[in-house]
């Protein structure tokens, strides 16, 4: 298969462009630096809207699916480039790579734990998918959003637009997020950090943080041919910690 990921410096997409590419599928990266693998590497950054359409028009050729994996973690000073990255950045470059997709092929993103619960939020989520980039700033300081409500309503996003894609795409794409808990990448830290005893409460409780060729595996189940009937659908990776939460009984 020749397939499309974006993010492979670091953490779960380096670990996911490894798997890929030991199962000799072809790949292109797209990401700010170009990672250490022998692969076609094309220039993106999610934040600027012309790289954004530079990196589409670089592309050539058809591809059997997309791995949309870049993305940043919530830091103190990052509301704007968490949710412009993380998910309007983001859409804007799926849609203009939609056209270059055979038939048939999956849209594979990562999204978050965080982005649970985003059923119950769609009027706000639907306020920032329409949101233009530059609208950004004002959107955030009219809905007193900060950077770690940004992370989880970018991941809220993530989830909610894939699913709304399944209407437009249906019998020709599928689309899938995956959704890890905390995982065990250089950000790791900047997790802990912003939901605090949460996250170090499920990490206790499950033993450890995930590995990210875990989820490496999984995306990569996801955007082959044998999970062609999965649409729509999004897989929580996270070791029991959404089990081990639950109020049974």
């Amino acid at each position: 298969m020749k397939l499309a990921v974006t993010g492979g410096v670091s953490g779960i997409g380096k670990a996911t462009i490894t798997h890929l590419l030991a199962q000799g599928h072809e790949v292109t990266i797209y990401d700010l630096h170009k990672p250490d693998f022998d692969c076609e590497f094309i220039p993106l950054n999610l934040m600027e809207t012309e790289s954004i359409d530079a990196a589409l028009a670089a592309t050539t050729g058809q591809y059997d699916g997309l791995c949309h994996i870049a993305g940043i973690p919530p830091r103190d000073d990052n509301t704007v480039p968490c949710l412009m990255i993380n998910a309007i950045g983001a859409f804007r470059f799926i849609e203009g790579f939609m056209p270059k997709l055979h038939k048939g092929s999956a849209v594979v993103s990562v999204a978050s734990r965080a982005g649970m619960g985003w059923e119950g939020n769609t009027q706000m989520l639907d306020s920032l998918i329409a949101c233009a980039p530059d609208a950004l700033p004002q959107w955030a300081q009219d809905h007193d959003v900060g950077a770690t409500l940004a992370y989880r309503l970018s991941k809220q996003a993530v989830i909610y637009w894939s699913v709304l894609q399944v209407s437009h795409y249906i019998g020709q794409n599928r689309f899938i997020t995956i959704s890890p808990a905390a995982v065990d990448t250089g950000i790791l830290d900047d997790f802990v950090k912003a939901f605090g005893p949460q996250v170090e409460a499920n990490l206790a409780r499950v033993g450890r943080p995930g590995k990210p060729e875990e989820v490496a595996e999984t995306i990569s189940f996801a955007v082959s041919n044998s999970a062609s009937w999965l649409n729509g659908i999004d897989i929580v990776v996270d070791g029991g910690m959404g089990a081990l939460n639950l109020k049974l009984g």
